[in-house]
């Protein structure tokens, strides 16, 4: 029996076809439409839950600081061993993973973005800020968004191509930071190895839709707090460039290491790498220790840099420590990101700048630092200068933060030529 459409004229037929209800352009805008406020949504509710990880953590070091020397390695050594048995592709930060499924974006849904991955890298990301692990939420978001977005195409029925994830990557970014410029940028310098220009409106798109579901449920908030202070152009011209080359040597070696800790020859480290759990456990007591030596280590960092951002005192070792722990547990194999753990060694490292220039404008000497040491780990100047721009209002320190970005990428070069989430991604493959 024929059906409804083949009973109206040829022309009105073909016109359906390309605009009704079931046609490509629409479906396409309902998955972009539909899976950037679910990424939206999911991305507040993460962030709202590694939040409460985090203070529940803390409330146990006050009930009992000892407990993290069990506790914390015990932590580490089960989950990676959950990680590794149930969804191997949710180890570590989550952008590599995205990377790699860009390279074939059919198969990337079955593993690499495949809804079991995202959903371990939501719960297990949030568990181990219950024991303490010094990671972020902010590359795991962009795992879990380039899934949510995928899975949206495919259920719409839409071709699969890589700008799929990069839109959907970059919508996580813009919601876990509340930084759509930064979304974009990340879209451009990181997820994506060539731009296309018929992803624009993809990109774009995404990273409003879901900036706009973050707005509205969350307010509009500044991640680190406004920080208004600015730099004369002789202080700029001088400083710049110091926190540009000391940020982008540290920034590289800790990329290098992070690098060679998954393919150095040597046999201490070889022997571990084939023993995970009980490397990944080894890792966690460096962490334990030296959170509660220090008692300021633990987890994201973000309440110690907001400190030294708006003015308050760390240790001169801050810096040193975090970028330790921070290290300890990227290496371990553990779900979790390296975005909100970075920015706090570069707020030690401005405060290190601080104390050495101190007639400069400490805030701004302190943003300094961490552009530069974000710049030389993930080596994306332009993310870094606009991440840092929108989560401090501190649009009047643009030029500086951009000069001490270019410095620190020429820099970090010089120690680690491979970049970071490049290299990380060529040991994910879309196929078992």
């Amino acid at each position: 029996m024929p059906g409804p459409l083949s009973l109206l004229p040829r022309r009105y037929r073909i016109w359906m076809r390309r605009h009704g209800p079931e046609a490509l352009i629409w479906r396409r805008r309902i998955a972009i439409l539909g899976g950037a406020i679910l990424i939206g949504v999911v991305a507040l509710l993460f962030a709202s839950l590694a939040d409460t990880a985090n203070e529940l953590f803390h409330d146990m070091i006050g009930w009992c600081w000892w407990l993290p020397l069990i506790v914390t390695p015990a932590g580490f050594a089960a989950f990676v061993w959950l990680t590794l048995r149930f969804a191997p592709e949710a180890r570590g930060s989550g952008i590599p993973q995205v990377m790699a499924a860009s390279r074939d974006p059919v198969h990337g849904l079955d593993r690499l973005a495949s809804i079991r991955t995202a959903l371990a890298k939501f719960f297990l990301t949030v568990g181990t800020l219950l024991f303490g692990a010094s990671v972020g939420r902010e590359g795991p978001t962009v795992q879990i968004a380039a899934t949510i977005m995928g899975h949206a195409h495919r259920w719409m029925r839409i071709p699969l191509r890589s700008s799929v994830y990069i839109a959907g990557g970059a919508a996580g970014v813009a919601a876990a930071f509340n930084t759509p410029l930064a979304g974009v940028a990340f879209a451009i310098e990181e997820l994506a190895a060539a731009y296309e220009q018929r992803m624009t409106l993809l990109v774009m798109a995404a990273v409003l839709i879901a900036g706009m579901v973050s707005l509205g449920l969350a307010g509009d908030y500044v991640y680190f707090g406004e920080m208004r202070q600015t730099l004369s152009v002789s202080q700029a011209l001088f400083v710049t460039p110091v926190a540009g080359l000391i940020g982008g040597v540290a920034g590289g070696c800790f990329s290098r290491l992070m690098l060679c800790a998954g393919t150095t020859p040597l046999r201490p480290v070889a022997w571990l790498r084939r023993r995970p759990v009980l490397f990944s456990g080894l890792c966690g007591m460096i962490v334990a220790v030296l959170g509660i030596a220090t008692g300021l280590t633990w987890g994201t960092g973000y309440q110690t840099a907001h400190d030294v951002i708006v003015g308050g005192d760390a240790p001169l070792w801050f810096g040193a420590a975090k970028f330790v722990a921070t290290l300890a547990t990227a290496v371990s194999g553990l779900p979790g990101g390296i975005f909100a753990p970075s920015l706090s060694v570069g707020a030690g490292i401005g405060d290190v700048l601080r104390s050495i220039f101190s007639g400069y404008p400490p805030g701004a000497l302190v943003l300094l630092g961490m552009v530069a040491y974000f710049t030389g780990v993930v080596r994306a100047p332009l993310t870094a200068v606009i991440i840092i721009s929108e989560t401090t209002a501190s649009r009047g320190l643009m030029m500086p933060l951009l000069g001490a970005a270019l410095v620190s990428d020429f820099a970090a070069q010089f120690v680690c030529k491979e970049k970071l989430y490049h290299g990380l991604a060529q040991r994910f493959s879309t196929v078992g």
